[in-house]
């Protein structure tokens, strides 16, 4: 028996070398130990970052740590002091004498992932996911249409036109590269700045116009807010007014489809603002818990309406809140497209194949004002915008980029900008002669059979319409 123990003892010595403080293998003893330390960072090693998740362990993977109950007795026979470790649910914990708190900023921020520099050209030794011909160049055409699209509409509305939108301007890099670098498969759960992802599935511009004119062709029947767009052919959900509701509602489709074994994730928007409701919280914890292969992508463009992010946290911005709830993460230059294009690609393989959430904090800024209802300048200086629009444009950046690479040129640039133009402003004629839905679709689609109090409703509506019709549009079937 005394031979069988110092046998037990001797093998335990050497696993004991073979392993680090919490049970995982030493670095020494894996062939790439970078892919631990890298959870945020494209792997440098690699021109495709998401090869350096291929068929690797995941060392601290959501996975849940294994109960060391069973180890007591391992545990009192191997450690010296077993006073210098807790046995704590979820694994254990180095304990110190010292009386330490975590500090609330970091010695250093998170840094920020990017490709092209301020003239186009790739930055020495950047990694990013190789983007073909004809994708970069229908990227740059999407970019310039969205950017055509937001100054017409702007000034529709500005005419009386349409009673409301929101432009995306400055944020054309987020909206075109994170929907290239996804699938027709995915659900997109947006906020209301986000309208070139549908641009690129294959919403046409004249659904973007039926839409804000709210006429009976709208697939939501003039019954939501211009610029609250959704389909259900392209997997787009429907934008609601209401901030971060969107997130827990991705998490939820995000897990089904997991369930379902689907190769596709869930992809939800929002922006800086929205990290501070309670939504945002719950969402993350819930998809960290759940293992939910769901993508969220924070538009951190600094201004939540008129409140900047110095009055939304004091946390070094949103990346570093994934860590807390065991959410992987990583800083992208927003106005980057190509940065943009190979964080969002590399995350939805990681989301899929490792069945994890990631988060993606884009740095961008919002050149145009939150909405028609809304005037920056009451709270920004009209040179901090000018200078964004200047120095940190992403249209103009990502078309250096696809001219260097000689894919692009003035001729091109003339034609698809007068192209553009010219579709939306055919779009907004038509969509001003058809006629708007009829009141009866105000109370259809939720009952399948109309209660009393809402036919009672219908009536006295129809009435007040009969007896009062300078207050409607004519062309509003009662």
């Amino acid at each position: 028996m005394s031979f069988s123990i110092r046998k037990s003892t001797l093998f335990i010595s050497q696993l004991k070398s073979k392993m680090g403080l919490l049970g995982l293998p030493k670095q020494n003893s894996w062939s790439s130990s970078t892919y631990f330390h890298r959870e945020a960072q494209v792997d440098q090693n690699f021109r495709y970052p998401d090869a350096s998740f291929n068929g690797k362990a995941t060392f601290l993977s959501s996975r849940r740590f294994e109960s060391t109950k069973a180890q007591e007795s391992l545990n009192i026979l191997t450690d010296p002091d077993k006073n210098q470790v807790l046995d704590f649910p979820g694994g254990k914990l180095k304990l110190t004498p010292e009386m330490r708190f975590i500090s609330e900023t970091p010695c250093e921020r998170a840094h920020c992932y990017r490709v092209l520099d301020d003239d186009g050209k790739p930055i020495m030794g950047s990694t990013f996911v190789q983007v073909h011909e004809d994708v970069a160049v229908k990227m740059y055409s999407n970019m310039v249409t969205l950017q055509t699209m937001d100054s017409i509409f702007y000034e529709a509305q500005r005419q009386g036109r349409i009673s409301f939108y929101v432009t995306t301007v400055g944020e054309e890099a987020i909206n075109i590269a994170s929907a290239a670098a996804l699938t027709i498969d995915d659900l997109i759960f947006p906020q209301y700045r986000e309208p070139g992802v549908l641009l690129w599935r294959g919403f046409t511009l004249q659904e973007f116009a039926n839409q804000l004119f709210g006429n009976k062709d709208d697939y939501g029947k003039g019954r939501q807010m211009p610029a609250h767009y959704g389909s259900n052919k392209l997997n787009y959900i429907t934008v609601a007014s209401t901030v971060a509701t969107q997130l827990s509602h991705a998490v939820g489709a995000a897990y089904s489809l997991r369930m379902d074994k689907k190769y596709a994730c869930a992809v939800t928007y929002f922006g800086d603002g929205g990290s501070s409701e309670g939504d945002f919280h719950a969402a993350l914890n819930f998809a960290a818990v759940a293992e939910a292969p769901v993508i969220f992508i924070c538009r951190n463009n600094g201004w939540a309406i008129s409140t900047p992010t110095s009055d939304q946290f004091r946390s070094d911005g949103v990346v570093v809140k994934g860590r807390a709830y065991g959410v992987r993460s990583i800083r992208v230059d927003g106005n980057d497209a190509l940065a943009m294009y190979s964080a969002v690609h590399t995350a939805r393989e990681m989301a899929i194949t490792k069945q994890r959430p990631i988060l993606i904090e884009a740095l961008t800024y919002r050149t145009g004002h939150h909405s028609t209802s809304d005037d920056s300048t009451k709270y920004r200086s009209a040179d901090e915008i000018k200078w964004w629009r200047v120095a940190q444009e992403p249209v103009a950046k990502f078309r250096k980029w696809i001219e260097g690479n000689g894919w692009w040129n003035d001729e091109a640039e003339i034609q698809i900008r007068d192209s553009a133009r010219q579709q939306i402003l055919h779009a907004i004629q038509v969509a001003e002669k058809v006629e708007k839905p009829p009141t009866a679709d105000i109370f259809t689609d939720v009952y399948d059979v109309l209660p009393f109090n809402l036919r009672e409703q219908e009536q006295l509506l129809k009435e007040t319409i009969k007896k009062h019709p300078q207050d409607y549009q004519q062309n509003v079937p009662v």
